[in-house]
């Protein structure tokens, strides 16, 4: 489901993606490694969290994000020291606001990468408000049959990829594939049933609607400061999210998937639907922690590890 904004050459390797990953967001770096196969009873997952002051890391897609790299790239390297990869390749997730997803449909689409590519580019040009050419840019075919194609094309700005790629080696690593959380997160759900998700940061939440490998909804949007405001927008968007689903699926969800900053009882109180059950997107690890672990997103980890064979 999750197309690597880039793969370095680092990354390419028989498993498909690093069997490592980092999550970077504005409270700290969560470093995840890959120990054990998918059928490995125990999981297989070592994580190790560190904490980053207020104001090191503000995510956007116009100004410079790391506003303390020296601090960013410490805590990258120490986090990603208490799980000791066996790789210098490493997945890096970054924060949903800073890459621009879409579902793109064409009449006729290009089967070389290299002839691809160009046309997904062209098609993106008038959809966000930064340059496509210098533009990070990945897609992957979702649907194809004789009269159309369906494809998930995911879109960062130059300059902020390369800010983010750069900390990365500069902590000793390589960053082998880039990945929005939630698109990450979706690698998560072993599921071929349709799921509702919300994935809930301090200043952004980013809903999805997913079914088997068609994704129907990507939405992210900006919370505002005040805490009534937040909450207010928070219900709002899960009702609007609900009623799409209902729309294209025939039916309401009966639950969602969630993963965030707040444990999932006060989420399921903020958003005030007793007809839906709010479960964890991935649940806390009751095991495997190299570090104190706070109450964060472990989906978009476990989904970039997901993508390792």
């Amino acid at each position: 489901m999750s197309p690597a904004i880039q793969k370095s050459a680092a990354g390419r390797q028989a498993g498909g993606r690093p069997p490592a990953a980092i999550e970077l967001s504005p409270e700290g770096v969560l470093a995840a490694v890959r120990t054990g196969s998918k059928s490995d009873p125990g999981h297989g997952r070592v994580y190790a969290f560190v904490a980053l002051p207020s104001g090191a890391l503000i995510p956007g897609i116009e100004e410079p994000n790391l506003r303390n790299s020296e601090i960013v790239v410490a805590a990258m390297r120490s986090a990603l020291s208490e799980v000791t990869p066996r790789t210098h390749a490493v997945t890096l997730v970054l924060p949903d606001t800073l890459v621009r997803v879409f579902v793109l449909d064409f009449d006729s689409f290009p089967a070389k990468p290299d002839e691809a590519l160009p046309v997904v580019r062209f098609r993106l040009r008038k959809m966000v408000p930064f340059d496509v050419e210098h533009a990070g840019v990945s897609y992957q075919v979702l649907s194809q049959s004789e009269a159309e194609c369906k494809v998930l094309a995911a879109v960062i700005p130059g300059p902020i990829l390369a800010e983010y790629e750069s900390a990365v080696r500069a902590a000793g690593y390589e960053p082998g594939a880039v990945l929005p959380s939630s698109l990450a997160a979706l690698d998560a759900v072993d599921s071929m049933e349709a799921v509702l998700g919300a994935n809930l940061s301090t200043n952004t939440m980013t809903t999805t609607i997913a079914n088997g490998q068609d994704l129907l909804l990507y939405r992210t949007l900006d919370l505002p400061a005040d805490p009534a405001d937040r909450d207010a927008e928070i219900q709002g968007s899960i009702a609007v999210a609900a009623a799409y689903y209902e729309d294209k699926l025939g039916m309401r969800p009966r639950r969602l998937v969630y993963a965030g900053i707040q444990n999932p009882a006060d989420f399921a109180h903020v958003i005030s639907d007793p007809t839906l059950e709010i479960v964890e997107w991935v649940p806390r690890p009751e095991e495997g922690a190299a570090s104190s672990l706070p109450q964060i997103s472990f989906a978009g980890v476990d989904g970039a590890l997901a993508g390792v064979s």
